[in-house]
């Protein structure tokens, strides 16, 4: 479990194709390797993935053909850099809200424009996730935990902050950029919930 609040920007070292999973990459990453234990749970652009090797500054992970096809990693090359966050501890500070690291599907940067020292982007969530979104409602765009703004058509509008824009990959990402999208757990349970209700 997670709060989608970043606490490193890690960098994929290298992508191996094959072995033991799919693919297997080592991360090269700030956190103090020493009080992470192998079988940890990180956030990798949110999706949780389990450390499975480790160095004084880097983690290897490994990922299933499945999660290759349902999520962005199966483009991830050497260089390109990730948000990263451990798992939730008892008693951590919950910054953002409960994420899973278990992701739904893949949304779409429609369009980033300039807003008061801010910027908003729009996004394009897969169509059936789309009624899961609400206004002021909360979403984990590539594991960082966000506040929807509003919700217009098939999209939905996201305010990133300076600070945001710095210490996450959303400084870096272009209209057309794909993002591992996890919906809010209330708003699955309470949908679940109203498709199960008894009709009156």
């Amino acid at each position: 479990m997670f709060t989608g609040i970043i606490t490193d920007l890690g960098t994929v070292m290298d992508a191996v194709q094959g072995g033991a999973a799919a693919a297997r990459f080592r991360i090269r990453t700030v956190y103090d390797m020493q009080t992470v234990a192998i079988g940890a749970s990180i956030s990798c652009n949110g999706c949780c993935l389990t450390v499975v090797e480790k160095g004084p500054d880097w983690f290897a992970v490994d990922a299933s053909r499945e999660t290759l096809d349902k999520t962005t990693l199966g483009t991830w090359t050497a260089g390109i850099r990730i948000n990263l966050e451990r798992a939730l501890k008892a008693g951590d500070e919950l910054g953002g809200h409960l994420v899973s690291g278990h992701v739904d599907g893949l949304a779409v940067v429609d369009d980033i424009r300039e807003e008061d020292g801010s910027k908003r982007y729009t996004i394009a969530p897969p169509a059936d996730l789309l009624k899961f979104i609400a206004p002021k409602g909360s979403v984990a765009l590539d594991g960082v935990s966000l506040t929807v703004n509003e919700v217009a058509g098939n999209s939905f509008g996201v305010n990133i902050i300076p600070h945001t824009q710095a210490v996450t990959t959303f400084g870096a990402l272009q209209v057309g950029s794909r993002l591992n999208m996890e919906i809010d757990q209330l708003a699955r349970y309470v949908a679940r919930l109203l498709e199960t209700a008894p009709k009156t």
